[in-house]
């Protein structure tokens, strides 16, 4: 039974995972090693879907080493909604965490995700995902480009993934369901609770390095969204075309600013050079002595206090949001402006 006084928050961790030899290993060493105070985890249940690579024996060594740590196997692979269903049916606490197997947890993720359940409004909580690979091809650009669209979309109406948080007020998805984060959010708004997101809670994963790929993840999930709003009636943020559209016109009004700096800065950094070139084949001039830039003259260590003072409050403000929506998108939006220190996440949620 979940707590709000001076108990901690428990919480059951699920992972599902589908030959994930590369990454499991990793991420239950982040699950074990979370740091915790208002929340507990009482449980990290994976749910291995027909592994045929070390999956289950990786898993087996950490149930070796953390009596939380445990194991379902199935023999044949059903989709993720079925390895869901499993977690749930097997979950001890009303408060349950789940992640992908080809994710990886920041040390406080789950504390930010879960102290936000001491508001018994909060049915659902999701995390910030942020891609770890370097944005050096045209996929992996726009990879980066997507998740930080689906950030600023998330600020405004939460659209979850990856990793979240609910109360477990349902035995179990419908097998036909292919997107189960969004029908979780769905099932949470229809009991009247509130969905937030939680930005200073961060899950690392990777993007796609292939076209083909990348239109293979977008296709799946925008035919689950389609299907979800056309079986169920629930619309997620980021099918709703004028939101994203706007999003994405900040998106492109950004490109033009970087643009129009660029220019300007070229055509200074060329009147600098004129300038200098003049001096030196016309004027003769070396600038031995130099013609002070006097702006510049300034306290270095009181300017760089006060850049660094401005950027923690900015930091602050920017992740301690928590965006929430009592019903369902399109309608009245509430936004908390808790303080969250980066360090230590607060008591209160």
């Amino acid at each position: 039974m979940v707590s709000t006084s001076d108990e901690k928050i428990v919480c059951s961790v699920g992972v599902t995972a589908y030959n994930e030899e590369e990454n499991i290993g990793h991420l239950l060493e982040a699950l074990i090693d979370q740091h915790l105070h208002d929340t507990e985890i009482a449980e990290i249940i994976v749910v291995a879907s027909a592994c045929t690579d070390r999956t289950v024996s990786i898993v087996r060594e950490y149930m070796a080493r953390d009596p939380r740590v445990r194991l379902i196997e199935q023999q044949e692979r059903l989709g993720k909604t079925s390895a869901v269903n499993l977690f749930l049916a097997a979950a001890q606490a009303d408060i349950c965490v789940l992640e992908s197997g080809d994710t990886l947890p920041h040390e406080y993720a789950v504390e930010h995700l879960v102290r936000m359940f001491a508001d018994p409004t909060v049915g659902m909580v999701g995390a910030q995902k942020i891609a770890v690979d370097t944005p050096d091809h045209i996929v992996g650009l726009l990879s980066h480009l997507r998740l930080r669209m689906e950030h600023e979309l998330c600020l405004e109406i939460p659209r979850l993934g990856e990793m979240i948080a609910f109360r477990k007020v349902f035995d179990q998805i419908p097998a036909d369901v292919a997107m189960d984060e969004a029908f979780v959010e769905a099932i949470v708004v229809k009991h009247g609770m509130q969905v937030r997101y939680a930005p200073d809670a961060i899950v690392y994963n990777t993007g796609p390095t292939t076209i083909p790929d990348f239109v293979r993840q977008r296709r799946r999930n925008h035919a689950g969204h389609l299907y979800l709003k056309h079986k169920y009636g629930y619309a997620v943020s980021s099918i709703q075309n004028q939101r994203v559209m706007r999003v994405a016109f900040k998106e492109v009004i950004g490109v033009i600013k970087l643009l129009w700096v660029l220019f300007l800065l070229a055509v200074i950094e060329g009147y600098s050079r004129l300038l200098g070139w003049y001096d030196f084949a016309v004027k003769r001039d070396r600038h031995v002595v130099w013609d002070m830039a006097w702006t510049q003259k300034q306290d270095v260590q009181h300017v760089r206090h006060e850049a660094q003072q401005t950027a923690a409050s900015n930091g602050s403000k920017r992740t301690s949001y928590a965006v929430s929506s009592a019903s369902r998108a399109g309608t009245e939006v509430r936004v908390g402006t808790e303080m969250v220190d980066k360090g230590r996440p607060s008591a209160g949620a």
